[in-house]
């Protein structure tokens, strides 16, 4: 069939295949183009492995450090002729890439929240690797259910305290409008906190190590984001900001228990959850031109390259911040790059955005999420849909 974007709001509900795998390869290319990673890891478990920085992370280790990677990821295959989601068929193209390299890759398709899932995970885990050395944590989910009473818990996107309202950007229409939301109930924030907080990691971690599947020295990363002030209201002071407190908080919990475990801060980039956030998808489009014009701009390959040689694997000590956070944000929370920013936040109007901020950037980067808009790839030309992913289980 030919496959074309199909956008409903902040989500696009189609998937290109082999615009995915194109996309898959760009990062294998920038992966190997920024040499290898020496000292890296090399058996290593990526849970939130399909999309965004989960899948950098893989390709990071595969491609950088030649590392065995087992990913986990909650993704739909295709069915009836409807195309999978861009995870599938990212996890498709990562697997077919790392065969042809020689490496090994595995996939596990399901609630990584869930008992099951963890056990099925440290299965595979003992009968292919022994061990890992890295755990990434990279799940992006707005829901949880709590394996221990089955409770579903929902994250919102809320303030705290009072309503929120700010300049912000309607995607779909291209216009310059004002966000308003009301601030959020101790639920709310209780809800959001079981979803996206640290509880979900520290099971984890305590089920590979009871396991005995950690190695000595291993070390665990979860993902997290900061921002400027502009977006404090409804981000790190709002409730996913409290969700992102706990996290923290867990990596702290982690390290008594005797891991090596770090909250990695990363930039701010174009991502399905971002795109949800209200003021964020107009900050991006402003940063990204900022970011673009001084050089300094990286999408979520590059940052976790990065992130891989410079902070976690240096040849030296971890580089932390004074909170004992790797920081990989910071390009992007420069003075200088923050200041520009903010010279140009109050005179960006409907009508001189794509002038003003790199809109068009943001617009390119969110299609080439789902596999469109890619270089190279005929977009008139009828693809298969219905692609397995051997290794999923």
């Amino acid at each position: 069939m030919i496959v074309k974007p199909k956008i409903r709001g902040f989500v696009c509900i189609t998937s290109h295949p082999e615009g995915c795998a194109a996309h898959v390869k760009e990062q294998i290319e920038v992966t190997k183009q920024a040499g290898e990673l020496a000292g890296g890891p090399k058996k290593v478990l990526v849970i939130g492995a399909s999309t965004g920085y989960g899948l950098s992370s893989r390709i990071a280790a595969a491609f950088g450090s030649g590392a065995a990677t087992l990913g986990v990821f909650f993704e739909r295959p295709s069915d009836k002729g409807r195309p999978a989601s861009a995870g599938w068929y990212n996890s498709v193209a990562f697997e077919k890439a790392a065969s042809e390299a020689g490496l090994y890759a595995k996939s596990i398709n399901g609630d990584a929240f869930s008992d099951e899932i963890k056990a099925k995970t440290i299965e595979a885990i003992k009968a292919d690797l022994g061990q890992v050395d890295l755990v990434i944590y990279s799940l992006a989910s707005p829901r949880r259910v709590d394996p221990k009473d089955g409770a579903v818990y929902k994250s919102v996107l809320k303030p705290i305290g009072a309503p929120f309202r700010a300049k912000s950007v309607d995607t779909d229409k291209k216009q310059i409008i004002e966000a308003a939301l009301e601030p959020a109930t101790d639920e709310d924030i209780a809800n959001t906190t079981k979803v996206m907080g640290g509880e979900d990691w520290q099971l984890w971690m305590d089920a590979l190590q009871e396991a005995g599947v950690l190695a000595d020295g291993s070390k665990t990363v979860a993902y997290s984001y900061i921002g400027p002030e502009v977006t404090f209201p409804i981000y790190r002071h709002g409730t996913i900001g409290k969700a992102k407190e706990d996290l923290e908080a867990t990596a702290a919990v982690l390290q008594k228990k005797g891991f090596e475990a770090y909250v990695s801060i990363n930039k701010a980039v174009v991502t399905q959850a971002s795109s949800a956030i209200p003021v964020v998808p107009l900050y991006v489009s402003i940063l990204f031109k900022v970011m673009k014009e001084k050089g300094l701009h990286e999408d979520c390959i590059e940052q976790i390259n990065r992130l891989f040689k410079e902070k976690l694997y240096n040849g030296g000590e971890v580089v932390l911040d004074e909170q004992g956070r790797l920081r990989v944000d910071d390009w992007e929370m420069k003075p200088e790059i923050q200041e520009a920013v903010k010279e140009i936040w109050p005179d960006v109007t409907t009508e001189n955005l794509f002038e003003k901020s790199d809109f068009a950037g943001y617009q390119s980067g969110f299609l080439k999420l789902f596999g469109f808009g890619i270089d190279g790839v005929d977009y008139e030309k009828d693809v298969e849909v219905e692609i397995d992913l051997p290794s999923a289980s």
